[in-house]
């Protein structure tokens, strides 16, 4: 039978970081029998056997109802397991040692890592690790996952642990009636084992957060922190971007050209103005993105991330909306399909369903990669981030006021956002570059298909009939664009920038590579001719119509799959639509009224 290891710990407690640490690359996402979400694994070698390691969702307390709480408990009661590895933080031993006992109940093997050793040891905190396992009948650890510290060490005695439990077994149930006994063993165990300071310190994180989480300054200072962000991720990505963007000119030029001159027009064409130029100018931005994923890593694993949800939670509570909302929208900035997925922890369907509502304005990573290329090739350097930042903030406002909108007509009660802030941290290079280069890699994967696929279609679309000027009115996708024209003309979007919103709607990031077809251009080519054709104002009309316009068929997918029907997925795309209409409209005719 299959070895099969369960990851299990609190939020916060660095449960992600030993499981990226332990597995390294390779993790999959897959569903289990019974289970209504998905799950990240990876295969993980200990000694001579293959062991599956399953992170479950961070949990507070085995008999807890939130959703997260649910689906780890069925899985873990549900699918045979030759253990649980538990991951605690070692300065909060006091308030999650309680987990461990609820989980012993279940009759399975454990080892207990309690990570975060090196902050309990800054802090004063001891721990009798031998006299701890001792009395709890398992394996006690210390370990820093941020730091690989103790890491070797809890992977040998996962080996060892895995030799005397060679055979996958059932959890027993656990009941509440056991809950009082838990209680009075946690007293006696945390007395013997745990010494703290009779008077903390205050810590760094306490001096930050007077100013960071001040009930004024906070949100300025976290605005004013994204618009660095975006300062830095030009500042190092462009020149990356243009190193790149060169490499690809001079491959097409000196070897790929050649290449193809033996061929009919027609497949030289399709190689190089189509596959390649669409696909290399999309590739041109990768360098951004990396660059991009690299700064939101800092921010998250800082522990700012956590403290900006909770800011924003004070707004969104007093418009009666539910937080966690908000933190689904942060989500969305990666891809909104995981964060639609993630509102499965609100308790009320009426939230969920407004949350979903609201996540397709979030400036995903395919969005951005639009954006990144219209900012360089149209604005200065120096204006380029604040039209970046304009963006994020126009995309907060309109999932604010979505949401306001719909609250009364999908009815259900707002529940408080429950989080526990983590201290700040400094984070490593190596977990930064890993994270940045996962979530790129992510990226790729995803959209690699649609991109050849969108690409493909495009050139097709812009060069049928073989006869005809290429993106002329003659083609089909001249004579799509003829039709188009009466909605698109009043938002300054031309012909040829409307074809590429067509395409867009199955994926956004087929949006560039599409353009490098239609317009028979690539990388720098194709960015001087769009700062050729574009003024600022039709730019930034075609970007806000690109930001709020329908989600991606992977996003409304998931939409309708989330919400049980059909039904919330067509709002969402009429709602979308007009949005993305009106919008632009009212910006592009009133910008053009005030520059005449």
């Amino acid at each position: 039978m299959k070895k099969r290891i369960a990851l299990v710990g609190m939020p916060n407690t660095g449960k992600s970081t030993l499981f990226n640490r332990l597995t390294g690359a390779g993790a999959r996402v897959g569903n289990w029998p019974g289970l209504t979400v998905e799950l990240l694994s990876a295969r993980l070698l200990l000694g001579d056997s293959m062991v599956e390691l399953v992170d479950l969702p961070g949990l507070h307390n085995l008999h807890g109802f939130s959703e997260d709480e649910r689906v780890a408990r069925h899985f873990v009661e549900s699918q045979p397991l030759n253990g649980i590895l538990v991951v605690l933080n070692t300065t909060q031993l006091e308030r999650q040692l309680a987990l461990v006992l609820q989980l012993r109940t279940l009759g399975l093997p454990m080892l207990l890592a309690l990570n975060m050793a090196d902050e309990a040891h800054t802090r004063g905190i001891r721990v009798q690790t031998g006299q701890l396992a001792a009395q709890l009948g398992m394996p006690v650890l210390l370990i820093s996952a941020k730091h690989g510290r103790g890491v070797p060490e809890l992977k040998q005695a996962l080996t060892e642990w895995l030799r005397r439990h060679p055979e996958p077994i059932q959890a027993r149930a656990a009941t509440l009636s056991e809950d009082d006994a838990i209680e009075h063993s946690l007293d006696e165990l945390l007395a013997q084992n745990l010494h703290i300071p009779a008077c903390l310190t205050p810590t760094r994180t306490d001096r930050i957060d007077r100013l960071l989480l001040h009930p004024w300054l906070g949100i300025p200072l976290f605005l004013l922190l994204m618009l660095l962000v975006f300062q830095a991720v030009y500042g190092i990505g462009a020149p990356l971007q243009d190193g790149l963007g060169w490499l690809l000119d001079e491959a097409k030029t000196r070897w790929l050209a050649p290449l193809v001159t033996a061929l009919p027009a027609w497949a030289g064409s399709f190689l190089l103005e189509g596959l390649y130029d669409g696909i290399g100018t999309v590739m041109t931005f990768l360098p951004i993105i990396v660059v991009f994923f690299l700064a939101m890593a800092v921010v998250e694993d800082s522990g700012y991330l956590a403290r900006a949800a909770f800011l924003m939670d004070a707004l969104m509570a007093r418009m009666g909306l539910d937080g966690r909302a908000f933190v689904m929208q942060l989500m969305g900035f990666g891809c909104n399909v995981p964060a639609m997925m993630g509102t499965r922890v609100m308790r009320s369907r009426s939230q969920r369903l407004v949350a979903m509502l609201m996540i397709p304005f979030s400036l995903c990573s395919a969005r951005l990669q639009v954006f990144l290329f219209f900012t360089t090739a149209v604005f200065s350097p120096r204006a380029a981030p604040w039209v970046l930042f304009s963006l994020y903030v126009m995309s907060f406002l309109l999932a604010f006021f979505t949401a306001w909108l719909w609250r009364g007509k999908v009815r259900g009660q707002a529940e408080p956002l429950l989080m526990e802030l983590p201290p700040y941290r400094l984070p490593t290079l190596a977990g930064l570059a890993r994270q940045s280069f996962r979530e790129s890699g992510h990226f790729l994967r995803q959209a690699g298909g649609f991109i050849v696929l969108g690409v493909a279609l495009v050139w097709f679309l812009t060069h049928f009939p073989l006869d005809a000027q290429p993106a002329s009115p003659a083609t089909l996708a001249g004579r799509l664009a003829g039709w188009m024209e009466p909605v698109f003309t009043p938002l300054g979007i031309d012909q040829l920038l409307s074809i590429a919103l067509l395409f867009g709607f199955v994926a956004k990031e087929v949006v560039i590579g599409s353009l490098a077809v239609i317009y028979g251009a690539g990388g720098d080519d194709l960015s001087g001719l769009l700062g050729q054709r574009l003024d600022w104002m039709q730019a930034y009309s075609f970007m806000l119509f690109t930001l709020v316009y329908t989600p991606c068929l992977s996003a409304l997918a998931t939409l309708r799959q989330e919400a049980g029907g059909s039904r919330y997925m067509f709002i969402s795309v009429a709602w979308s639509l007009a949005v993305a209409w009106l919008l632009s409209f009212t910006f592009y005719q009133a910008a053009r009224f005030l520059t005449a």
